[in-house]
């Protein structure tokens, strides 16, 4: 009898030391779950960052762009001035050298 009572004993302790190894390893696999939850979160912001630097980038490249071609537009804009002045100053030139012809013809 002593003896049986023994086993029984035996046997559940067996059978709650698989009971606790069970919820251990149910814990330790939530653990688990939530870690690597917790590592996609970081990949997923890293990757949003890396989308929102992207975007900025693009933005900035755009924008350098938008200035680059500014600066082309106002530096045509300023060697068509010069040009036109440079027109004016030579037909201002070809007048006076008229004009000084027509001064010495008339001496």
């Amino acid at each position: 009898m002593m003896m049986v009572v023994v086993m029984m004993m035996m046997v559940v302790m067996m059978m709650m030391m698989m009971m606790m190894m069970m919820m251990m390893m149910v814990v330790v696999m939530m653990m688990m779950m939530v870690v690597v939850m917790m590592m996609m979160m970081v990949v997923v912001m890293m990757m949003m960052m890396m989308m929102m630097v992207v975007v900025m980038v693009m933005m900035m490249m755009m924008m350098m762009m938008m200035m680059m071609m500014m600066m082309m537009v106002v530096v045509v804009v300023m060697m068509m001035v010069v040009v036109v002045m440079m027109m004016m100053m030579v037909v201002v030139m070809m007048v006076v050298m008229v004009v000084v012809m027509m001064m010495v013809m008339m001496m």
